[in-house]
């Protein structure tokens, strides 16, 4: 039986495991996904010796950085980004080569590219982790141009307090990657001057839980688009499916 899995601390919730047990199931493919919670990356080594069937494994925190390290090959996509939630077990002649990808990538673009409009041209991302490096990566492919935002900002990023009107104008994809308003914190948003927002506007909030968090709210109550990040955690599950299966 082929195994697939998921490594990460703690993991009290995961979206992964159901979802390909479920699509294994429904069809009829001899194969399991299953849970690793590793208090420390350094018994990666030993989870991979220990289970020889491993075909797939899905990376989630706090081990996307930390992992990079033990793998073989990596992605262009996680070269730049310095971020892995995909590895690949390619065989090789002399045992198992490990390859490193990042299907957020390609779950949000996947998921924004439908609604997109031709004005839609720079973009802010709110947070500076690896989703929102993620974000940052496949905007650029969309040639959309993004700016981080962030409470200490590095060169060439912007601080909250820089968010004029002016900037808002200009920038009508706003991207939240930060965990602000996840369940149960549903009354917290991302401190952004929302009465600047308008009809063109677009509001793009990672979390899924809720399906309308505050942030939301506070765009759609200026008039602008707004969606969540339900679908990019889909799309990005049959992405890295089609990389495992490739």
């Amino acid at each position: 039986m082929d195994k697939y899995g998921l490594i990460g601390y703690p993991l009290t919730h995961s979206f992964s495991k159901g979802y390909f047990n479920n699509k294994f199931e429904s069809e009829g493919l001899n194969a399991e996904y299953v849970n690793f919670e590793i208090p420390s990356i350094k018994e990666f080594k030993a989870l991979i010796a220990e289970n020889p069937d491993l075909k797939g494994l899905n990376v989630t925190i706090p081990y996307k950085e930390q992992v990079i390290k033990y793998l073989d090959d990596l992605s262009e996509g996680v070269k730049e980004i310095g971020a892995v939630n995909v590895i690949k077990f390619i065989p090789t002649k002399n045992g198992i080569k490990l390859k490193g990808y990042n299907s957020d990538i390609i779950g949000f673009m996947d998921s924004l590219e439908p609604i997109l409009e031709a004005y839609h041209k720079k973009a802010l991302i709110l947070g500076t982790g690896g989703a929102a490096k993620a974000v940052a990566y496949a905007l650029k492919n969309m040639e959309i141009t993004p700016t981080y935002v962030s409470r200490k900002p590095s060169k060439g990023q912007l601080a909250y307090e820089d968010l004029t009107e002016e900037t808002m104008k200009e920038n009508t994809i706003i991207v939240n990657a930060t965990p602000l308003g996840m369940y149960p914190n549903m009354d917290e948003a991302p401190d952004i001057p929302y009465q600047y927002l308008t009809s063109k506007h677009l509001l793009y909030d990672l979390l899924y839980n809720p399906d309308v968090t505050r942030f939301m709210e506070l765009g759609k109550e200026q008039g602008a688009s707004v969606k969540n990040g339900l679908e990019m955690l889909l799309l990005q599950a049959f992405a890295a499916w089609n990389i495992w299966q490739e």
